[in-house]
């Protein structure tokens, strides 16, 4: 299986659940694409890491500007 299709189908299948536990059917729950890069070593792995772990923080801070 690629890496497309399995993305694919795993946001098929819990958008399906998300949306019947919230009583939404057929209601958007994941963005339509996704960004895909291969980590070539640990340095990279960590800022990654910190990007991901501190990015919603930064959310409320952006909609300000």
């Amino acid at each position: 299986m690629t890496i497309p299709l399995f993305v694919g189908r795993f946001k098929m299948v819990t958008a399906k659940w998300i949306n019947a536990l919230r009583g939404t059917p057929g209601s958007p729950v994941w963005q339509r694409n996704y960004h895909d890069r291969i980590i070539r070593d640990l340095h990279e792995f960590h800022r990654i890491a910190d990007y991901i772990t501190a990015n919603p923080s930064r959310w409320d801070d952006r909609s300000k500007a």
